[in-house]
């Protein structure tokens, strides 16, 4: 298959112009979403998506070619809400305060649906669907500029994001496939990691 119609079986089919369209797409994604949770990947498939946001299937396939395009629209509407919650730590009252209200707003992503990240951080290591993944460079520009806010001599600030956002998402996720419920101890545990990386490095 082309890279160029491996990219189009992707995309949904058309984007939906008037509400009442909208609210369809919606209500697909969201099935989707519901279906992974309670059958899993051996259940999601477009018949059960369709029946259970109350669609025909032709009605679903106007939208979207097939289960792989769900997962990504799926994929997206999970990482705008979490860049959405994101971006409210630019509005915290120093550097510090931001970092902070970033790491519980990564913990509360995971456990949030616990069962749909975890199924979602599978889907995502697909290399059919890998590139059709939002990019992380938004998330790594908010990091690199609260970390100028909390460190303001950091050398290296988008080297250091990096770091943090790799640490960040490897402990949430490791985290979330253990199957952890306690956020408030995997937030105390995230900051520990992330504040004491950069007590050390700015010591260096």
């Amino acid at each position: 298959m082309s890279r160029l119609s491996r990219h189009r079986r992707l995309r949904p089919r058309k984007t939906p112009s008037q509400p009442r369209s909208a609210e369809t797409v919606a209500s697909i994604i969201e099935a989707a979403a519901q279906i992974l949770e309670t059958d899993g990947l051996e259940g999601f498939n477009t018949n059960a998506v369709a029946r259970r946001a109350g669609v025909s299937i032709g009605s679903l396939y106007q939208y979207f070619p097939g289960k792989d395009a769900l997962t990504v629209a799926l994929m997206r509407r999970e990482t705008m809400r979490f860049h959405e919650e994101a971006a409210a730590a630019l509005d915290q009252r120093s550097g510090k305060a931001a970092l902070e209200y970033l790491i519980g707003a990564s913990v509360r992503q995971q456990f949030k649906r616990p069962v749909l990240a975890r199924l979602l951080d599978i889907q995502e290591s697909r290399p059919a669907l890998r590139d059709a993944v939002p990019a992380v460079d938004t998330l790594q520009s908010l990091l690199v500029t609260i970390i100028k806010r909390a460190k303001p001599g950091q050398r290296r600030p988008e080297v250091v994001a990096g770091d943090l956002l790799a640490m960040i998402r490897g402990l949430v996720d490791a985290a979330g496939e253990r199957g952890e419920s306690d956020i408030e101890d995997l937030e105390r545990r995230v900051r520990a990691a992330v504040f004491g990386y950069l007590s050390r490095i700015s010591r260096g």
